[in-house]
């Protein structure tokens, strides 16, 4: 006797499934924390699954019933408790009815089917075999993916490899909640293409139609199809309104593309698009934008990067990293980033590295271009074509190191002379310690030699275009651990004290007569108090006869063993005040360097306080002070306030949080304050609703668009539902940046 076919009764209870969940690449995982809702449909299957759905090819369809009639001419009645079984699969209903001549079957219902991957619910079904025809009435559904995706469908119906769905509707949102729904007329599906298409198709926004498409053709699987993206919108005075519409192109398994045209109304068309590829061992992408007679400047615009690696085996690989952009003020004005408006410089770089166990190495052409009208014409970096580097740090001993550091520079200029520098630096570094010691001496031989450029434009040449740099670099760091158990507000603690010294001793050379290709002054810090150089790049290297005395003590919870607490302090004290500089630098104090203290205080689990301060007891004063503290309340409550100061640069406080209002609404704001210029830099406001299945946030933001005090208004929307997309510009983003311990 043949038994009803299970395999096409599933894939049509399927279909339902097919326009909402693929309808748009889903989200990475979002953290939905308000969804707290039952499952729409629940779990009615009485015994486990005997297999996975790999295994449904092999597996056979069993079928249970509590009562079976056969009286009939080729007619086989199951009656009360019917189960049908494959696999993962299951189907139960009260009778099934089956035809053996016509090889047709129904079911008055009402009918349940369950996967791995949904349940599903009719009122009733039929199917004729022969023909591969199934036909379920009332659908209701559940995906089981974690997305809470749930829909409905007046009817369903199945042909062979196609399918047709009439009023479908699909959501994430519990049925009772429906805070957006897409909706269609009719759906039909082709499993042999992997393609549906919907027609007279309804985003609603609540009650509120949103979004109507009279025709959309979409995926039926998860694999990578063609066809649009979610698009942005947004509105700002520079540029109007800002509509943006990605395309996708899927080429081939391994490589896609996205063809992105941007209209503003206040500039025009803007084209833009995103090359992907993937190999064995290599991966890369190419993108760029061209904006044709901006209707603001009259320019033609434009943006190109080109990123590459190649792993060419376990120890070596190439990178690439080639940018260009058509002006300065290109990011400023037209930046999708919300953060690439301070950006300065565009690097681009081809290099090829190697890694052992002791060893580095690499080759690499470098250059900068300038991308922020801050930076002044003939300021911007050498660049360097090629730069050869290298280093070896082997021990030889168990309480010796032998290394040497090197790198072969050519440095180019389109307005400035060139040349070619060799840095060399072997070195030798003793270690001895214990649990609560260490003693590290080293010794090392700096010489760096140099091949200049003459300089047309000058009359008064250099005599000397081979100049050079010999010295040595001793240094001895020492350091302290010692502990004790302490109770202290209550609480049990291990307290550490943990003294350290590091002398350094450089003898004096003359360098006036050096380059300065890539060589500035380090900002000052913790970690300068340990250096063997002040300055960046080896155009420079620092003379030194100074001691450096530190102090850090922690303490650590006894418990878990969690720092709650670090306090530093240490000082530079110079036994001869340096005396190389380069040209604008301030000299440093004679006697010493500013005093540095850091703290990192862990107050509670939701308070925390940072401060840095350096103060310089000579004439100097205070260098630089900053003070931080964040408070986390409820679940997505965060409160940030900082201080900032810089001498003769900066002077800001910062004032930003996330508060929630209600279980939905949330209120965003920052405020960066400069007290030195006496102007807002930042202002950003907004609110966030968000429910168990979508979110709204609606931001405006006031900034500081370049140092002439040009300011921007900028006010964004966006729409995010689970399990589909996002809508709108991307203000996670910019919150994300904005508001330090801010999450979705």
């Amino acid at each position: 006797m043949s038994r009803p076919n299970l395999h096409p009764l599933a894939l049509a209870l399927g279909l339902a499934l097919a326009l909402p969940a693929r309808a748009a690449e889903p989200l990475s995982s979002p953290d939905w924390v308000l969804c707290r809702a039952p499952m729409t449909l629940e779990g009615a299957r009485t015994s486990a699954p005997t297999a996975g759905a790999a295994e449904r090819g092999t597996s056979a369809t069993q079928v249970q019933s509590d009562a079976l009639d056969v009286s009939g001419e080729k007619v086989t009645t199951f009656r009360g408790r019917v189960e049908l079984t494959r696999a993962d699969q299951w189907v139960g209903t009260d009778a099934m009815v089956y035809r053996h001549e016509n090889e047709t079957w129904e079911s008055p219902g009402p009918l349940r089917f369950e996967d791995e991957r949904l349940r599903v619910a009719a009122t009733s079904a039929d199917g004729d075999n022969a023909a591969e025809r199934v036909r379920l009435r009332d659908v209701q559904f559940q995906l089981l993916d974690g997305t809470m995706g749930n829909g409905s469908a007046a009817s369903v119906v199945r042909e062979g490899e196609r399918s047709t769905l009439a009023d479908a509707l699909f959501s994430t949102c519990p049925p009772g909640q429906r805070q957006w729904a897409f909706e269609a007329s009719t759906i039909e599906i082709d499993d042999a293409r992997k393609r549906g298409v919907a027609q007279s198709a309804v985003l609603r926004v609540g009650e509120v139609p949103v979004l109507w498409l009279p025709w959309i053709s979409f995926p039926t699987t998860s694999e990578r199809r063609t066809g649009l993206l979610a698009p942005k919108i947004g509105v700002q005075d520079e540029n109007g309104f800002d509509y943006e519409q990605p395309i996708y192109l899927n080429l081939a398994p391994n490589m896609d593309a996205t063809l992105t045209p941007r209209w503003m109304s206040r500039r025009g068309l803007m084209l833009g698009g995103e090359f992907r590829y993937l190999g064995a061992a290599s991966a890369g992408r190419v993108e760029g934008t061209y904006l044709a007679d901006d209707d603001r400047t009259g320019d033609d615009r434009g943006f190109f990067r080109w990123q590459h690696f190649s792993a060419l085996s376990p120890n070596w690989y190439a990178s690439a990293n080639l940018q260009d952009v058509s002006d300065r003020e290109y990011f400023r004005d037209l930046g999708d980033n919300f953060g690439q408006n301070t950006l300065s410089l565009l690097d681009s770089s081809l290099a090829l590295n190697g890694r052992g166990r002791y060893w580095s190495t690499g080759v690499s052409f470098e250059r900068w271009e300038a991308a922020n009208p801050a930076v002044l014409p003939g300021s911007e970096p050498y660049a360097r074509l090629p730069r050869i580097r290298g280093q070896w740090l082997q021990p030889v001993l168990p309480w010796m190191d032998l290394g040497v550091s090197a790198e072969a520079v050519r440095f180019q200029h389109d307005e400035l002379p060139g040349g070619q520098r060799i840095d060399v630096k072997p070195s030798v570094r003793l270690n001895f310690g214990g649990a609560s010691w260490f003693v590290n001496p080293e010794f090392a031989v700096r010489q760096t030699s140099y091949t200049l450029e003459r300089d047309p434009r000058v009359l008064a040449q250099r005599t000397d275009l081979s100049p050079d740099r010999s010295t040595t670099i001793s240094s001895l760091d020492a350091g302290l651990l010692f502990e004790r158990e302490t109770t202290l507000f209550g609480g049990d603690y291990v307290q550490t004290l943990e003294p350290r010294l590091y002398y350094l001793r450089v003898p004096y050379r003359v360098q006036d007569d050096l380059p300065l290709f890539d060589t500035q002054p380090l900002s000052f810090s913790w970690p300068g108090l340990f250096r063997q150089n002040r300055y960046t790049g080896a155009d420079r290297q620092t003379d030194a006869n100074q001691a450096t005395l530190a102090v850090t003590t922690r303490l650590l919870d006894a418990d878990d063993g969690r720092e709650r607490l670090s306090a530093s302090l240490g000082r530079i004290h110079y036994f001869d005040p340096p005396r190389v500089t380069i040209p604008g630098e301030r000299p440093p104090a004679s006697d010493g360097s500013a005093y540095v203290g850091e703290l990192d205080w862990r107050v509670s689990d939701a308070w925390s306080v940072s401060l840095a301060q350096q103060w310089n007891p000579g004439e100097f004063g205070t260098d630089l002070s900053a003070v931080r503290t964040q408070w986390r309340f409820s679940e997505r409550g965060v409160v940030n306030a900082s201080y900032r100061y810089r001498k003769d640069l900066i002077e800001q406080t910062d004032v930003s949080f996330t508060a929630p209002i209600n279980a939905n609404w949330r209120a965003v704001a920052r405020w960066a304050w400069s007290l030195r210029d006496r102007r807002t830099q930042e202002a950003l406001g907004g609110l966030e609703w968000q429910s168990c299945c979508m979110a709204v946030r609606v931001l405006a933001r006031d900034y500081v668009r370049d140092l002439n005090g040009d300011r921007n208004l900028g006010v964004y929307l966006e729409i995010e539902l689970n399990g589909i997309g996002s809508f709108g510009r991307d203000s996670e983003r910019l919150l994300s940046d904005a508001i330090l311990g801010y999450s979705p």
